[in-house]
């Protein structure tokens, strides 16, 4: 086979060439640090770092929609302990009015003290989230959720949660209406309540009736019951209607402080009941509304020439109320603080996942420096014998030949 002055140059350049390319990109990749820089120098590799990479993008992005959701979440939580200490102080208020010796200008001082306290509670209802939205706000509305209206302070707001919409759902809002509108009336059973007089209407019951007590569960009817004082002390009667179920008595000597116990409650009627004095018993429901109970206690403080009977059930049912919505602020509040603490674990398992996609994705494009360094020396090595080699076939041509 002939091999022509041509062929030789040819090769060499071309040998030359491919050292140079090779050098180039051993030199790109020391330069960057990545192994892959095109999905041609590994198809495999670049499929893994893309899926890794995707991975990264989705994390980042659940992780603002975490932060977002823990904004809220503190902001809700710090909202629902400020309004449960404002609640204590109306408590604290309601205790205050039951003093006996207190005149109607004294209640009506105190009355005004709770005016005030209501004010601020509802600031906290419609606090807004600094993002132009509303803590309270359910599933999102553009204004307050919470509307002063003359008949009092109404839920205007959408029922709800708004969530992030990833997938675990991040809380981006609290239930307005379940925080703050949907406690348990009474005692969480029942509800107790003082009637009147059926033989002079109009008049206020002479006795009260305290929460009542759950003696038995499972004996529970859920009905709606009346009890009525027949006839004069020390001589007096009670009726219930309808009869118990369980076959205590429906009627009765009664004896004021003494408790009645039938269908697994148990309540007590104290005072100096009247003949003619009706008191009630109804199923308690999850409709018990933060203002509505402010706004009763103040209309009772602001009532004048009231007895000294209808002073004690008025503030027996207003601090059982109250009782009721702080239950329910801290419920809501004990919510807010175990979001806090599920979104703290959604947060490990996240950073987890990034770091995890992260070496993923370093594994699959990275450089081997040690590896790297030695094949760069080699292929060097290799690129300045093609120069040497190529530097030679230069001179063997014929003239030269001859010259020398």
């Amino acid at each position: 086979m002939r091999v022509s002055t041509a062929n030789l140059y040819e090769a060499s350049i071309s040998n030359l060439q491919r050292r140079q390319t090779a050098l180039q990109t051993h030199q790109q990749q020391l330069t960057s640090g990545k192994r892959v820089l095109n999905a041609s120098d590994d198809p495999t590799g670049a499929a893994r770092a893309e899926r890794a990479l995707a991975t990264i993008g989705r994390v980042d992005a659940n992780q603002r929609s975490l932060e977002a959701s823990r904004n809220s979440m503190a902001l809700a939580e710090s909202a629902l302990g400020d309004a449960g200490e404002l609640l204590q102080q109306a408590r604290e208020t309601m205790v205050a009015a039951g003093n006996a010796s207190y005149t109607d200008a004294e209640r009506t001082a105190l009355a005004q003290k709770l005016q005030g306290l209501r004010g601020q509670l509802l600031a906290i209802a419609n606090r807004t989230d600094g993002a132009g939205g509303y803590v309270f706000g359910g599933q999102g509305s553009a204004n307050p959720p919470f509307l002063d209206r003359s008949t009092g302070v109404a839920y205007v707001g959408v029922p709800g949660q708004l969530q992030s919409g990833n997938l675990e759902d991040f809380p981006l809002t609290m239930d307005g209406r379940d925080a703050w509108e949907s406690a348990a009336s009474g005692n969480g059973f029942f509800v107790t309540g003082a009637a009147g007089n059926s033989l002079v209407p109009g008049q206020a019951a002479k006795g009260w009736i305290d929460s009542g007590s759950v003696t038995d569960p499972s004996r529970l009817t859920g009905l709606a019951y009346g009890i009525a004082i027949g006839g004069s002390a020390p001589s007096q009667t009670y009726t219930i209607s309808p009869p118990p179920s369980d076959g205590s008595p429906a009627t009765g000597s009664f004896t004021p402080g003494k408790a009645l116990q039938f269908d697994g409650m148990s309540m007590t009627i104290s005072g100096a009941p009247a003949d003619g004095d009706n008191f009630s018993i109804a199923p308690s429901t999850r409709s018990l509304k933060t203002f509505d109970v402010l706004d009763r206690a103040i209309g009772d403080l602001l009532a004048p020439n009231r007895g000294s009977a209808q002073i004690t059930q008025d503030n027996n049912d207003a601090l059982r109320d109250l009782d009721a919505v702080m239950g329910a602020m801290k419920n809501a509040r004990s919510q807010a603080g175990e979001a806090l603490n599920q979104l703290d674990g959604s947060e490990t398992r996240m950073s987890a996942l990034k770091l995890y996609s992260q070496q993923e994705q370093s594994a699959a494009t990275d450089l081997d420096m040690t590896q790297a360094i030695s094949e760069f020396s080699n292929q060097q090595a290799g690129y300045d014998a093609a120069l040497k080699t190529y530097a030679m076939v230069q001179r063997m041509s014929l003239f030269q030949y001859l010259s020398g």
